[in-house]
């Protein structure tokens, strides 16, 4: 069990995974404008990295594990350019939101969207070329059950490309970090999206997460090879690439 599985939006009463559920469906409304203002927009850049891994492997089949919004799932569509894009997630009002996003891009054949755990995902063992995430290790229940599943749904030689938020270890960022996500996260978070514990749940799991070569082993021990990573813009931000 790894410490963030125990971190919980709404305290102790209740599984984590439904406390998650009913977080974002509350926030969805709002929930991109907040991830841009609180990464001042340098989320777009760290998802741009993430997909672009994966153009020399040319993937055909896309799954997007917690989906949200589907701004990852249109990102890789539109730069990987693949046959088919599947954004899963817990939450339907996010979903909904992308949903609404896709349609207006007039990518509904080629985007699509499945309410799916991802500690029981209902896909075809080797079902995808590629497998990607952003922004959710921290969410998950029960994360090695996820990892595995992750792992059970991509072909052999597919490709993981996953990012998170994490904590910066160096000097002066670690230290203005610190401050940025004790006091200025949570208040914007609450100004925007009106749920008071939204945005003081999200720095408790970034200090609690696995992260580097913690999480690394995690995605090793799932069954992955040549797993890697590299923290992004000051360590606010870590890529994990691996194989099946």
């Amino acid at each position: 069990m790894y410490a963030h599985e125990q971190v919980k939006p709404y305290g102790a009463e209740g599984s984590k995974r439904v406390q998650v559920e009913t977080m974002f469906n509350n926030i969805a409304h709002s929930y991109d404008l907040l991830n841009h203002t609180l990464s001042l927009g340098i989320d777009r850049i760290w998802r741009q990295g993430a997909i672009d891994y994966l153009r020399p492997f040319k993937p055909q089949t896309v799954l997007d594990i917690a989906t949200g919004t589907g701004d990852f799932a249109l990102l890789a569509y539109r730069r990987l350019h693949p046959a088919q894009v599947v954004g899963c997630d817990i939450s339907e009002g996010m979903m909904e939101v992308g949903r609404r996003k896709v349609a207006e891009a007039g990518l509904s054949q080629h985007i699509t969207f499945r309410h799916e755990d991802c500690e029981q995902l209902s896909f075809a063992e080797g079902q995808f070329d590629a497998v990607i995430s952003a922004f959710a290790l921290r969410n998950f229940e029960h994360l090695d059950l996820c990892m595995a599943e992750m792992y059970r749904v991509l072909k052999p030689g597919g490709q993981l490309s996953v990012i998170d938020l994490c904590t910066p270890v160096s000097f002066p960022m670690k230290q203005l970090f610190y401050i940025y996500k004790k006091v200025v996260m949570p208040l914007i978070g609450r100004l925007i999206s009106h749920d008071s514990t939204a945005y003081t749940y999200l720095p408790e799991t970034m200090d609690a997460v696995p992260q580097a070569e913690q999480m690394q082993a995690i995605i090793s021990k799932a069954g992955f090879r040549h797993t890697s990573y590299k923290r992004l813009v000051f360590g606010m931000c870590i890529r994990y690439t691996a194989e099946k």
